[in-house]
């Protein structure tokens, strides 16, 4: 890794690919408001990758915050917990912002807030008891992957992980809650980052932030520099602020130069990735024993009447986040969960924010331009810009030919949706839907083998 005299690492190597998006972090200056309890939340059962948890509570009953609500034994999943004090009236199935219907757990608020006595910060002394209260917590990735963090860190001894990438890139457009955490909460941050390494026994740490957000490299130059870090094992790296960066892949290559090959894990080239936002969470949690029940999310976009970073209690509606937030000044033409490049548009905004939900963006019809759809004019510019070096055009035609063999040769199952293709295309093609209905044709070609 190269650096300069002030200490700050720049990136080893650059990935292909890649996009120039507009920023747009409007609201990089509004500190995280806590929004009160709503009346209700909903709390799905499925808010991670992997299995689903099964209710252990039942209508009728009381809960508080931060009660067990729903667990498995299920290796990849992680608990869920009630995200306010109230009443079950509800264990059904629940749509969410994918359209999926899963079983949820539905809570009426009393308006007390009452924490569940239960709460204490676990006892720790070993990489086991670590894991088990990073499970215990309820924590996914934050970022928008939402993996159950228990199961990227409790990696097998023989991958010889070696460094920790702490992801702050915050690539996509609009979104700046992992910005707020590095200028609100960079203590935090060290105080995780300090524990992941004596847990786990990973030698070095890579910070890695955008350079479009030099306040962040300020703030997290500072905790690098601090005294604990003797060895100077923990290093911040700037990195060009080209979509996607944050990506795992992606930032694995720029921050220390290694691949990771097609099927495999950051974990089989001696890396893990940990969301700034995740990070932070873990030295809350091991403090106080909270486990994971808000979220801090940015809320943005030309329908909004005011934008701001908000805390919300998990399975808060969106509709009523919007109404936290002034409502809507104009009819919005566009609501999505996430960012603008890999976010879900939403066709109602009666669903429940998950754990993994970092933004909700409301445009006003005219304030977007849309590409109309036209014919390919063979530019290659969607190659150009794939980070995972596909060639998109092919791939839609193998689509449209709903030819399963020609999809897995194109490798597309390697393609990480990340939606740079239909930036660039001039003609206005949809490809990252073709990405993921190509995706849909190869799975169901296999699950009749």
């Amino acid at each position: 890794m190269r650096g300069n005299a002030s200490g700050i690492l720049h990136p080893v190597a650059r990935g292909r690919g890649g996009v120039a998006v507009s920023h747009n972090k409007n609201t990089k200056d509004c500190e995280v408001v806590r929004m009160p309890a709503p009346q209700r939340v909903v709390l799905p059962m499925q808010q991670h990758i992997g299995a689903p948890c099964e209710p252990v509570v039942k209508v009728g009953d009381k809960v508080a915050v931060g009660q067990l609500i729903g667990d498995t034994d299920k290796f990849v999943s992680t608990p869920v917990h009630a995200s306010i004090s109230g009443t079950v009236i509800s264990v059904a199935p629940e749509k969410i912002a994918n359209g999926r219907v899963v079983p949820a757990v539905t809570i009426e608020s009393d308006g007390e807030m009452r924490q569940f006595e239960g709460i204490e910060p676990p006892k720790v002394n070993n990489r086991e008891d670590f894991l088990a209260a990073v499970r215990a917590s309820g924590l996914v990735g934050l970022g928008g992957a939402g993996f159950p963090s228990h199961v990227k860190l409790n990696y097998p001894p023989e991958k010889n992980v070696d460094t920790l990438i702490i992801n702050a890139a915050e690539c996509e457009p609009y979104i700046t809650v992992d910005y707020r955490e590095c200028i609100d909460n960079s203590w935090d941050i060290l105080t995780s980052i300090h524990l992941i390494k004596q847990y786990l026994g990973i030698k070095n740490v890579v910070i890695a932030v955008e350079d479009n957000k030099p306040e962040a490299v300020t703030e997290l130059q500072k905790i690098a520099n601090q005294k604990a870090d003797t060895d100077n094992s923990v290093n911040v790296m700037v990195l060009p602020s080209r979509y996607p960066q944050g990506a795992e892949k992606v930032m694995v290559l720029s921050a220390t130069g290694r691949k990771v090959p097609p099927g495999k894990l950051p974990a089989d080239v001696g890396c893990v990735l940990m969301n700034v936002a995740s990070t932070a969470f873990i030295s809350r949690y091991l403090k106080t024993g909270r486990p994971l029940v808000s979220r801090s999310l940015t809320v943005d976009g030309s329908a909004i009447a005011q934008p701001k970073n908000v805390r919300v209690p998990i399975g808060t509606c969106i509709d009523d986040i919007i109404g936290f937030c002034g409502g809507f000044k104009a009819p919005p033409f566009k609501v999505i969960a996430g960012g603008p490049m890999m976010g879900i548009s939403l066709v109602s905004t009666n669903v429940p924010i998950l754990k993994n939900n970092n933004a909700i963006l409301a445009f006003a019809e005219g304030s977007a331009r849309i590409k109309p759809e036209r014919d390919c004019i063979r530019c290659g510019h969607c190659s150009q810009a794939c980070p995972m070096s596909l060639t998109p055009t092919n791939i839609m035609r193998y689509v449209k030919a709903n030819d399963a063999e020609k999809l897995k040769k194109a490798s597309v199952m390697v393609c990480m949706e990340c939606g740079s293709c239909s930036y660039s295309c001039p003609a206005g093609k949809p490809l990252v839907q073709y990405m993921v209905l190509a995706k849909n044709i190869v799975r169901e070609a296999d699950s009749k083998k």
